[in-house]
Formats: C-alpha cells, sequence, structure tokens
C-alpha cells in the first residue's frame, strides 16, 4: 500500500484561509433570487451628484433616484437607499452594503474590472463649469490648466482621476462634497469645476451664475451605467430588461426630460 505522508501544518492553514475567503465573498453579495426574496431591494447612492441623486435633507430626489423608484415598483419590493461615498464606492458594494449602485456613476474598465454594469443610458464627457463672468476665458483645456487657476474636485471619482491625469499648472483643491463645489464657482472661491456635461449643463440651466461653455466639445467621451456585484449576471439582465421596458415605453424620455433637461 503507498504511504501518504500526513499533510504540512502551514497547507492546512492555507486552505483553511482560503475557505473562510471563499465563503466570505460568497456571502456578501446577495443573489437575485435573495433580494426578491427579502422583499427590499437596495441601492446605494451618494446623494451629492446632481441632478442624478441629490440627499435635500435626508430626502433623495433626482434621475437615478426615479429610476430606482419605478427598478423597485416594477419588482414588487420596497425601495432602500443606502449611504455611500465615491471613496467607498466599490468597497461597499463588495461588502455587500447594496445590491445595486445608481449615482450617475461612469462606466470605466477599472470598475468593470471588480464588478459588472448595466446598459449605458447617458452619454457624456468631462468638461468644465465656470462662473458666467468667467466664461470666455476658458476656451480650451489649455486655459483650464493655467497657474492662478482654482480647481474645485471631489475625492474618489473619475472627474479627480481626469484632474490628477492632465492637470499639471493650475491649483487643486479639494471638496469632500461634490454639491459643495458649484456653489464655490458661483462664489468665484474657486475658478473651474471639472465635471460631467450633464452635471454641468444641469447647473448652467439652473443657476445664473454659472455656465458650461465647452460642454457641446467634452474633452472625453463616455456612459453612466448602474453597477452591481461580478457575480450578479440575473440582477444586471433584470436591470438592462426593465430598462429596456422603460425606454420602450417612453418612461425614460420622461424621466431625461424632467431631470437632465435632454428632450426639451
Amino acid at each position: 500500500m503507498e504511504d501518504i505522508s500526513p499533510m504540512p501544518k502551514f497547507l492546512y492553514a492555507l486552505m483553511a484561509c482560503a475557505m473562510v475567503l471563499f465563503s466570505v465573498s460568497n456571502s456578501q453579495a446577495r443573489s437575485f433570487d435573495d433580494i426578491v426574496a427579502s422583499g427590499t431591494l437596495r441601492v446605494g447612492t451618494t446623494g451629492d451628484y446632481k441632478p442624478f441623486s441629490f440627499n435635500n435633507d435626508g430626502t433623495y430626489e433626482g434621475f437615478d433616484i426615479a429610476v430606482a423608484e419605478s427598478f423597485a415598483n416594477r419588482l414588487g419590493l420596497k425601495l432602500e437607499l443606502v449611504k455611500t461615498t465615491w471613496r467607498t464606492l466599490m468597497a461597499d458594494l463588495q461588502a455587500g452594503k447594496y445590491d445595486i449602485g445608481m449615482s450617475g456613476i461612469t462606466r470605466t474598465i477599472a470598475r468593470q474590472k471588480q464588478a459588472r454594469f448595466s446598459q449605458g443610458y447617458v452619454m457624456f464627457g468631462k468638461t468644465v463649469l465656470v462662473n458666467k463672468d468667467n466664461a470666455s476665458r476658458f476656451k480650451s483645456l489649455v486655459d483650464v490648466d493655467k497657474k492662478g487657476i482654482r480647481i474645485g474636485v471631489n475625492p474618489g471619482g473619475t472627474n479627480e482621476k481626469f484632474v490628477k491625469a492632465n492637470i499639471r499648472n493650475a491649483k487643486v483643491i479639494m471638496f469632500e462634497s461634490n454639491l459643495a463645489i458649484p456653489v464655490a464657482v458661483a462664489d468665484k472661491k474657486v475658478d473651474v469645476m471639472i465635471t460631467d456635461s450633464v452635471e454641468a449643463l444641469y447647473y448652467a440651466a439652473t443657476n445664473e451664475k454659472l455656465a458650461a461653455p465647452l460642454a457641446d466639445a467634452p474633452f472625453t467621451r463616455a456612459e453612466l451605467g448602474y453597477i452591481m456585484p461580478a457575480g450578479a449576471e440575473r440582477l444586471q439582465d433584470t436591470i438592462n430588461f426593465m430598462m429596456d421596458q422603460m425606454i420602450l415605453k417612453g418612461d425614460m424620455a420622461t424621466l431625461k426630460k424632467q431631470y437632465l433637461h435632454i428632450g426639451e
């Protein structure tokens, strides 16, 4: 009979750790059946990104909040909005704190490597939001990246990533709340906000002190989507199906007109 030597203790330890990690990673994200059985759809949102998600004294509103309500209603579930931040967006998703992220989230390869996205629902690009008095000063990114120019940006999102990759000379000022930056631009405490063209156009349309002079020719091209755990294939299929229904019935167009001023 072949002699089988005892497995070294360190291999037992490695196997035990692997089993624990496997168990943890698979227990965090709820399956679609788990979500339906719970009676609640948990949506992660930052509440600081108009016109998609805005925490108005404890009441969330915006385009993505309205879409989230539509998803929950179609599924016959209660909607639970879970506070997250741009810094912790992916960590909170992977920790199972919410089922789907809806907050004007850019579809990127870096995020796709760790999660999965719905189909895109708004095309946009990075651009500038400036004080209307100074709009004529900014005709290109070169005009933005100059010494003496103050750029406001929030940490953890694609706005900060764009600034780090493209700004070398201007002064970058960090704001923990994305909502505080348009106010600072209007008050001339900073000169420029780097943001998505949809957000820039929204603020320019709703605040007479602000302008988005380069929104028609953004520096980049991208899409927004809804983010889900890497293994949530059935949830992704269901979300895409409901989005298609909303498009076919005109519900998506109505919400875009109401919140994003698209199609007016």
